[in-house]
């Protein structure tokens, strides 16, 4: 994408591995439709009787910290996290359709960064990044993280001194000693 003086924006499409887009959320659920969606946060799950209140679509421009532009879709799921009587965990499958009936009249991007935003509706609502769902027992579980503040110019700095260690310190040719030592 350009800015308007025909400078590249960089997109922020990269996740790290515990932060997963919508895409994999729904492609990982539709082998386990059947199966109750816990979602936990801050140590605990969700209760059984949670709702998904609202699920909004955004394609967000900005600049950074170092003054570089960056642009971003991101779909933000409101979870409202209470009981109600004698309701269970929504299975997996009514999950994946809210999803699916918003996609219908809101336009989703399957490689969206996805954020929940969770209350009880008393205290504020808390911000969180998704990890890829695991199979427990007969659940799905998935779990929220707060999602932090960063800095992206500093954040893209250490994953470029990443790739350049591991490029250096892979095996050496040969004699099996790693090269940077």
């Amino acid at each position: 994408m350009l800015t308007p003086d025909n400078r590249e924006i960089a997109s922020s499409t990269d996740f790290q591995s515990d932060d997963i887009p919508i895409g994999e959320l729904l492609s990982f659920l539709a082998e386990h439709k059947e199966k109750p969606l816990v979602f936990s946060y801050d140590g605990r799950s969700v209760k059984p009787g949670y709702h998904v209140t609202e699920v909004k679509a955004g394609s967000f421009a900005a600049l950074d910290c170092g003054a570089n532009p960056e642009s971003w879709t991101e779909l933000f799921i409101q979870l409202w996290d209470v009981s109600e009587g004698e309701r269970t965990h929504m299975p997996a499958g009514k999950f994946s359709a809210i999803i699916r009936k918003v996609s219908e009249q809101v336009a989703l991007d399957p490689t969206a960064k996805l954020t929940f935003e969770v209350s009880d509706g008393i205290a504020q609502m808390q911000l969180h990044k998704a990890s890829m769902p695991m199979i427990r027992g007969s659940e799905v579980h998935v779990s929220l993280s707060a999602r932090a503040a960063s800095c992206k110019p500093r954040d893209r700095w250490l994953v470029e001194q990443a790739k350049a260690t591991a490029a250096c310190c892979g095996p050496a040719k040969g004699d099996g000693q790693p090269c940077c030592n």
